[in-house]
């Protein structure tokens, strides 16, 4: 077991902050934002110090009907290898849906949502986890998420459900508190029969983060300061075992550094509470093999695939619920998909929010209820513009010609500019020139 200690989600707004903070013994970086090759000066300076740095990945989508993508199990590997990572992390989501198995045009959620814990669904997975361990030369650990609804007729609890996926696979567990909070205020789910009924034994570390309550639906946004709730599930669990690692998650509304540094010391003393409360020391944990993993039949994964294409077809493409979800909840999860698309496009493509002002949202918004995303945040923000220029908008002529420009650029064989920041600043300097 490795032992981790305390650390900090990394991300390039708080990288000079993250290399300052004192007590940082670990720090986890977004897969997919790491490339192996040019590794971000601070985690290479990390490194050098002795920071372990393990990257966290969101698009394998170990939880689909479909088999993961060798691509990105490849990707992954490249990045724990570069990193000298003593593990990779992933999550029990599905991203994706639709495609060969069920014959119709793939979608993309790009957001982590929640399988079905069902015995199909689990067999699935199992399979899925085990091709991901074979393939990665470190170990795997995989994430409980948040949600905002749940699926009828499952057939276990969550504990339940993880209890049975580390026995059969052998993998680790990274368990996040926050979303515990999160399936108890959404789902109505108690966090410490979900802590009781864990094998606690295969945990690898533990997440935390803040969120936000809004119309009695608690959002997971890792924006905002960890709350009580939260802490106290922390204590519950340092009461059972104590976390081989433990890391503060925050993605946006970055506050001061010492603000981050307090939350830390929080996060330590909700440790220290539970573990002063435990009543003996718990001998270290052997993991038994794990059983063989067999092949979920064809036919379970086209159930599955069906199920999880009929959802997502509901919450991006504008269908109707399947039968026996919560209408209400999948039309507030259907807002959130559509607002988090509309935000990581101006993350991707800074420049649009520039050329189209005050429009762009309201415009993005409307294009996405009629087109759901079938590729990547990239491809999505092309589409978009393509759509746009092929309905004559933006309706003034200098912004519709930046856009063109804009659009040619980055679609083009050999784009003049291969650094977002250059063309940021053109497109930024045009726009008030024409103004």
């Amino acid at each position: 077991m490795v032992r981790l200690g305390t650390g900090i989600g990394w991300r390039p707004e708080i990288a000079d902050a993250v290399e300052r903070m004192p007590g940082v013994d670990w720090v986890e970086a977004v897969a997919e934002n790491v490339c192996p090759g040019h590794l971000p000066e601070s985690l290479l300076r990390l490194r050098e110090r002795g920071v372990t740095v393990v990257p966290h990945g969101v698009s394998l989508g170990l939880g689909g009907a479909e088999r993961p993508d060798e691509t990105r199990l490849t990707a992954l590997a490249e990045r724990a290898e570069a990193l000298g990572s003593p593990l990779v992390t992933e999550h029990i989501a599905f991203v994706r849906a639709g495609g060969a198995l069920t014959a119709s045009p793939r979608l993309e959620a790009g957001h982590l949502l929640p399988v079905p814990r069902t015995r199909d669904a689990l067999d699935v997975l199992c399979e899925n986890v085990r091709i991901a361990q074979d393939a990665l030369p470190v170990p795997l650990a995989v994430e409980n998420i948040a949600a905002l609804f749940s699926w009828p007729g499952e057939e276990m609890t969550e504990g339940q459900f993880l209890y049975e996926l580390a026995d059969r696979t052998g993998v680790r567990l990274l368990i996040d508190v926050a979303n515990l909070h999160t399936n108890h205020v959404n789902r109505g789910e108690d966090p410490a029969k979900a802590l009781a009924e864990l094998p606690l034994e295969a945990l690898a570390y533990v997440h935390v983060a803040g969120g936000f309550e809004r119309d009695g639906v608690w959002h997971d946004s890792h924006a905002h300061p960890v709350p009580r709730p939260v802490l106290d599930i922390l204590t519950d669990l340092a009461s059972r075992v104590s976390p081989p690692g433990v890391l503060l998650e925050r993605d946006e509304n970055f506050p001061a550094p010492e603000e981050l540094e307090r939350e830390l010391d929080i996060i330590r003393e909700a440790l220290a509470t539970g573990g002063a409360s435990r009543t003996a020391a718990l001998p270290e944990p052997v993991r038994t093999a794990a059983r063989a993993v067999p092949e979920a039949p064809a036919p379970v994964r086209e159930r599955l695939a069906l199920e999880q294409t009929a959802l997502l077809s509901a919450l991006v493409a504008g269908t109707p619920a399947p039968e026996g979800f919560d209408r209400v909840r999948l039309g507030v999860q259907a807002r959130a998909l559509a607002a988090k698309r509309a935000d990581v496009v101006a993350k991707v493509a800074p420049e649009l929010p520039v050329i189209l002002g005050d429009g762009y949202r309201p415009a993005f918004l409307a294009y996405a209820q009629r087109h759901p995303m079938t590729g990547g945040y990239r491809r999505d923000a092309l589409e978009f513009a393509g759509r746009l220029l092929a309905e004559g908008r933006p309706a003034d002529a200098g912004a519709r010609a930046e856009l063109r420009e804009w659009r040619q650029e980055r679609s083009g064989p050999k784009p003049r500019s291969r650094r977002p920041g250059v063309r940021l600043a053109r497109a930024t300097r045009r726009v008030l020139l024409r103004r």
